[in-house]
């Protein structure tokens, strides 16, 4: 449901803007471009820190795309995969609880 209500917020905030408008990024997303910063500065130590953008070379461009991307995929993976740790945790705790006695109040524990 978590993941629903927050396809749904998304969708809204999309309709609600102008097409060339840009959506301000999650923490979440803002986390993995701070993680992409030390790849990046690695990578551009190794080419040489000195050349301005615009001398690299096609291939070092595209490296350079590469690394940044690589880093914010694993990122986001690592954190999505943590979070589904967290829920899956929350939910084997309630399948573990015992059922409470008839009659009782049948409301959902959570």
């Amino acid at each position: 449901m978590r993941c629903q209500s927050a396809y749904a917020n998304l969708m809204d905030r999309l309709t609600s803007l102008q097409e060339d408008a840009v959506i301000d990024p999650t923490d979440m997303e803002l986390a993995a471009m701070r993680a992409a910063i030390i790849p990046l500065g690695d990578y551009v130590a190794s080419i040489g820190m000195d050349r301005p953008l615009a001398d690299y070379r096609k291939e070092e461009v595209l490296r350079l795309i590469e690394v940044v991307i690589d880093a914010y995929q694993a990122h986001m993976l690592d954190e999505h995969e943590r979070m589904a740790a967290k829920d899956r945790a929350f939910f084997e705790q309630r399948l573990a609880t015992p059922p409470q006695p008839s009659g009782a109040t049948t409301r959902i524990p959570f």
